[in-house]
């Protein structure tokens, strides 16, 4: 199964911060803010929606093709890309500005305030999505994960012209979006892809009700945090999987492109939307438990005992399988 990412590829500058946000914002004085906080400790590490959900179906044996905007310093993160399974050949080169930049601090309740710095993305506008799926040939699904608003909705519709099925994840960008824009991104995705929040501010926003946006799309996956995921799909029974634990919680940035991505490699071994929900469960869990959206390292037989403890034998043995880990 041939699957391209288009998504923001970025750098991630992670801080972590040992008090509560919370406890220096005043909500009558929100208007007034003006605050800083003392970060103790900072990594910077490789990330974007695009480039997480694409290593992650790397490291779960797929080969997608990586399509976005990047600036002149992605030579290193290209080869790292690269050396971990990812197609790099139509991501799009800025001669002028720096790749997309993500600063992101962390407070002790795993509250989060982040600022996104989309440079070399604003060149997007260069990449034509007919001609990349025309030179590769054939593409089963095209993933349109948060990037520019307005790439996001003409990749969609190029989707729709082209026939290609395409995955829905306006994540983040949903906030910034209005109702027309996100209708268009919406409608006919064969997956849409949101957390529970994400999906009623599509609601609001659309105009539309949660069923109406079911009835909209092939299949809805909406993931919960620690209550784990609910999948519906049209003509069957709604399939609902625990979240995958721990007690080793480090840093919840990138959990939910993890997902995706153990979703998504679930659906092209061919597996059902429970076993690919487990799967991208336990991808999330690798996530949480790292500095970092892409630097954990997936042990075959560590992996599936750890799925077997939370799942039991019978989903590890399934999908052990039909899932190669890179």
């Amino acid at each position: 199964m041939q699957i391209l990412v288009t998504g923001s590829i970025a750098t991630d500058h992670l801080m972590t911060f040992e008090g509560r946000f919370a406890d220096s914002l005043l909500v009558e004085q929100l208007d007034k803010i003006s605050v800083s906080f003392l970060a103790d400790s900072l990594d910077i590490r490789r990330g974007g929606v695009g480039a997480n959900i694409s290593f992650g179906l790397a490291a779960l044996g797929q080969r997608p093709v990586l399509v976005d905007a990047v600036g002149k310093d992605f030579a290193d993160y290209q080869t790292w890309l690269v050396d971990h399974g990812v197609d790099c050949d139509h991501v799009h080169r800025s001669q002028d500005q720096h790749t997309a930049r993500f600063v992101c601090t962390t407070d002790r309740d795993l509250a989060q305030m982040a600022t996104f710095y989309a440079g070399a993305m604003n060149e997007g506008n260069r990449i034509d999505l007919a001609q990349v799926v025309r030179e590769l040939g054939q593409v089963d699904l095209v993933v349109i994960a948060p990037s520019d608003p307005a790439r996001m909705t003409r990749h969609t519709q190029q989707c729709r012209e082209l026939g290609v099925p395409f995955a829905a994840d306006p994540s983040q960008q949903l906030a910034f979006m209005d109702g027309p824009a996100i209708r268009g991104l919406i409608d006919g995705a064969d997956y849409l892809f949101t957390n529970e929040y994400e999906l009623h501010l599509a609601a609001q926003k659309t105009g539309w009700t949660v069923d109406e946006i079911t009835d909209r799309v092939r299949v809805r996956v909406t993931t919960r945090g620690k209550d784990g995921a609910e999948i519906i799909a049209r003509g069957q029974e709604p399939v609902r999987v625990a979240a995958a634990l721990t007690e080793t919680v480090v840093d919840p940035t990138g959990v939910g492109d993890a997902f995706r991505a153990g979703f998504l490699a679930g659906v092209a071994a061919g597996l059902g939307h429970e076993r690919s929900a487990q799967l991208g469960s336990m991808l999330a869990t690798h996530v949480l438990e790292t500095t970092g959206t892409q630097e954990y390292h997936l042990d075959h037989e560590g992996f599936y005992a750890r799925l077997a403890d939370v799942y039991g034998q019978d989903a590890a043995d399934e999908l052990a399988a039909a899932v190669t880990l890179r």
